[in-house]
């Protein structure tokens, strides 16, 4: 999520000032007059009438429900179904829990599960049920130490389908006092179903890991909060004591935050020109971010940007704008796709946050619902629909787990026996089944920075790097501009035939 600060007068509460209606007679909800004086155009005029039927809807209900209804709770659920109906998944009411929740979330620590997810509003378009999708775990937490990936559908909520829950009741469910339990049913690809209890913790927003693979230097940025520029200097300030000779920026799984700290990071490998720009329906909100004349990463150190389907948001503004000035080379999976950005506004102890504008990249594209191509694929195993019956069944008898139980720090040579083993009897690749193993493993301690053995995307930027390859690389890079033009154009091509 990419969240733009407010200016200081905005931060103050404001009050929802109601049109006073016109009366009721005999039951019909007549429409309030607005005079011609007051009007300033059609659409003002339209708005206005609409406000006070809501109104005189309000009253009604107050005064002649069967039972006495809290205005509370009209209140909240009128709210609720205005930003509802936009059909925007990033814009919703927040009552004063959700208020309290997304300040922890982007400032400090909450109780969940530690798993960053997304609801579609209303049916999907393929007919699918909305059941919640999850963008990416958090490391080192519940959600994550029980193995949900990214792309994965919760389906189930304490027995509840989440089909039906509205994204605020989804994460009522999650978040909560830590200790406590939460049953999940997962469902994974198109066959692959099975249960995940998960007990909530007191999740640390987490913001960069930072390690020296020889002499390159590995920065993970976890997620885009105030504190995560200042972490991310640190990390460069520790690599240029090492004297690194090229940089890693790991935004996988990365799913976004403040606008301002995705402007900051570009800002410490940008000399000059433009990270980011954002553009609203109303002009005077437009404005262009710029990269400061003094960067921290010198111009020589060559860059690579690890992305994958998890990398959204602030993320993607980073990664766009790196790409787009020519500054780094991407490798791994195309990412999400939120070009998005959303203010936040309080209503005394609730507030709302609200889709203002969208985001461009250097070479002005916005990649809402698009997603950023990297410059180098390369992804990980996956299982296919014949594989689900086999991993129905490993998951069942629970080999993984109780062999990293019986065996918390086996070897390479130990996983890989092991890995032969579960091929022998389930029928799944190898790879796969090694990988498993391994992330289960980093699920019960301490994940590590990083995992060169079985990571084939950070491999892959490693051997870039080190093999006297990025120069050429780099000449070969596109803008994504050009490549949305070059896209355009293979589309018009057998229109034109």
């Amino acid at each position: 999520m990419v969240y733009h600060q407010m200016k200081e007068k905005e931060k103050k509460s404001f009050s929802i000032v109601w049109l006073v209606s016109t009366v009721l007679l005999c039951g019909v909800f007549t429409l309030a007059s607005v005079s011609q004086a007051e009007a300033q155009g059609k659409d003002q005029d339209t708005a206005r009438r609409y406000a006070a039927i809501i109104q005189n809807v309000f009253d009604f209900i107050q005064k002649h429900y069967v039972e006495e209804v809290d205005p509370q709770v009209l209140y909240e659920g009128a709210m609720s179904g205005m930003f509802n109906a936009l059909g925007d998944p990033y814009s919703s009411f927040l009552p004063e829990k959700d208020m309290a929740d997304l300040s922890e979330t982007t400032q400090g620590s909450f109780g969940g599960v530690g798993l960053y997810i997304s609801k579609p509003v209303g049916e999907r378009p393929d007919g699918k049920p909305p059941y919640v999708e999850v963008a990416s775990p958090m490391e080192d937490t519940p959600g994550w130490r029980a193995g949900i990936n990214s792309g994965d559908l919760i389906i189930e909520i304490n027995g509840e389908s989440t089909d039906v829950l509205t994204m605020d009741e989804v994460l009522a469910r999650l978040r909560g006092i830590p200790g406590v339990a939460v049953n999940l049913r997962i469902r994974r690809g198109e066959k692959l179903e099975f249960p995940v209890t998960l007990t909530r913790a007191i999740i640390e927003v987490p913001t960069t890991k930072y390690a020296m693979i020889g002499d390159i230097g590995y920065l993970k940025l976890i997620t885009f909060t105030p504190m995560t520029v200042d972490r991310a200097r640190d990390a460069l300030d520790a690599f240029n004591a090492q004297k690194y000779r090229g940089l890693i920026l790991d935004l996988r799984n990365n799913y976004g935050g403040l606008l301002q700290s995705a402007v900051g990071i570009g800002d410490l490998f940008l000399d000059s020109g433009v990270v980011v720009s954002i553009k609203s329906r109303i002009p005077s909100e437009n404005a262009v971010f710029n990269a400061r004349k003094q960067t921290i990463v010198p111009p020589d150190i060559p860059i690579i940007v690890l992305i994958n389907h998890g990398s959204a948001s602030a993320s993607e503004i980073v990664a766009g704008a790196l790409k787009d000035r020519g500054r780094a080379y991407l490798v791994g999976e195309k990412s999400y796709g939120k070009g998005s950005v959303q203010q936040v506004y309080p209503l005394d102890k609730s507030g709302f946050k609200i889709t203002t504008a969208r985001y461009y990249t250097p070479s002005d594209v916005n990649i809402d619902k698009i997603g950023i191509p990297p410059d180098r694929e390369i992804t990980f195993p996956e299982f296919t629909d014949e594989d689900a019956e086999g991993l129905n069944a490993l998951i069942k008898a629970n080999r993984v787990p109780a062999f990293v139980a019986a065996h918390p720090k086996a070897v390479t040579a130990e996983i890989d026996t092991f890995a032969q083993e579960l091929h022998t009897e389930y029928h799944l690749d190898v790879s796969l089944l090694r990988r498993l193993i391994r992330n289960e493993q980093n699920r019960t301690t301490v994940a590590p920075v990083y995992d060169l053995e079985y990571d084939v995307q950070l491999q892959e930027a490693v051997k870039i790097l080190q093999g006297g390859t990025y120069g050429a690389l780099m000449r070969t890079t596109k803008t994504l501009k050009v490549l949305q033009e070059e896209a355009d154009l293979e589309d018009a091509i057998p229109l034109a035939s």
